[in-house]
């Protein structure tokens, strides 16, 4: 492992049943919920800066997407700097919503800078986010897989696991983990799957690989974030059999800052309570999670490369990486 190192930045390329039911959600809650890695009082704090001497290799379809556009990598990064610098409205959204999930704005700077340098272009001003949310307004679509709604799609009994988990996190953490274990790849009643993501196969109503709006948020994460947000925040609760209604919640700038300010905070918890690590210092840390998602899956991963009391850090990708490298310029911003 590189101890955290400075570089010039450089872009790369019936009844008993119910009861078995309710018990087996109460377990995945209370497994869920539990430190993996450490007890309370043995939380490390992970250093600043990035395990990696350099940036990281950039994914072959961010580096397509670019040249496609006829722009590069450091002018998509001028772009959404700029429109962070000249905006304050945008800046003090930004710290308003931070402070009420508790976190420091700079990893919701970090995470929008990372999704409009390599994931999509910003616009010009915040006004042109609104425009286009307003855009979406009335459209008619739904998260299906070919003719199987979401909604009927997790009422199969092999969800029954996942039956009574009241908080939306948790319960679309267990049907992604029933997704993975019976049917990511699999033929399950005569019917096969995609060896997909269940976001990438029910929630992409449009085109693979898709996010909206300025935090760029997955239908899915909205989802599974919407009892935080409804709680934080007061916005309505999202439901998966009203799509238009979650593209709404994304796309409006001010409800998808506080989707960006909850995915970051529950990255921040999960690292904390199973992995035994303090990430809230290290914001290229936070806008990787921010990027790959899954932060509770691989928060599992390292507590079980540390079980016994091994010292492996977590580290960036190539998108965190630069929030890091430009940690002192997005500062500044703030």
């Amino acid at each position: 492992m590189h101890c955290a190192r400075k570089a010039k930045s450089k872009f790369r390329s019936g009844d008993t049943g119910i009861v078995r039911s309710f018990t087996r959600a109460f377990i995945f809650a209370l497994v869920m919920l539990a430190p993996v890695g450490a007890d309370a009082g043995s939380v490390r704090i992970v250093p600043e800066g990035n395990r990696h001497a350099e940036q990281p290799p950039i994914p072959g379809a961010s580096v397509r997407r670019t040249k496609a556009g006829k722009t590069t990598f450091d002018l998509k990064f001028e772009k959404v700097r700029d429109l962070l610098a000249t905006d304050e409205r945008l800046r003090s959204k930004i710290r308003k919503t931070a402070s009420a999930y508790g976190i420091d704005p700079i990893h919701m700077v970090g995470a929008i800078v990372g999704e409009h340098t390599f994931n999509v272009d910003a616009y010009d001003s915040l006004q042109s986010y609104y425009v286009k949310a307003a855009s979406y307004a009335g459209s008619s679509f739904r998260f299906a897989y070919e003719d199987e709604d979401i909604a009927d799609f997790v009422a199969r009994p092999e969800f029954s696991e996942c039956a009574g988990i009241d908080d939306s996190y948790l319960l679309w953490s267990c049907r992604e983990d029933v997704w993975q274990k019976t049917f990511r790849g699999h033929t399950v009643g005569g019917k096969s799957y995609p060896n997909n993501r269940l976001s990438a196969v029910f929630f992409q109503p449009f085109y693979a690989g898709q996010t909206f709006g300025l935090g760029q948020i997955n239908p899915l994460t909205a989802l599974m974030l919407t009892d935080l947000v409804h709680d934080r925040s007061g916005y309505e609760k999202l439901d998966e059999t009203d799509a238009a209604g979650v593209y709404k919640a994304i796309m409006e700038p001010d409800v998808s800052l506080a989707y960006m300010a909850a995915a970051l905070r529950k990255a921040i918890d999960d690292y904390r309570s199973i992995a035994g690590m303090d990430i809230s210092g290290n914001p290229g840390l936070t806008a990787t999670l921010f990027n790959v998602g899954n932060s509770r899956e691989r928060a599992q991963a390292l507590a079980r490369r540390n079980a016994g009391g091994g010292s492996t850090w977590p580290e960036e990708n190539y998108y965190g990486w630069l929030i890091n490298d430009r940690l002192d310029e997005l500062k500044g911003l703030l």
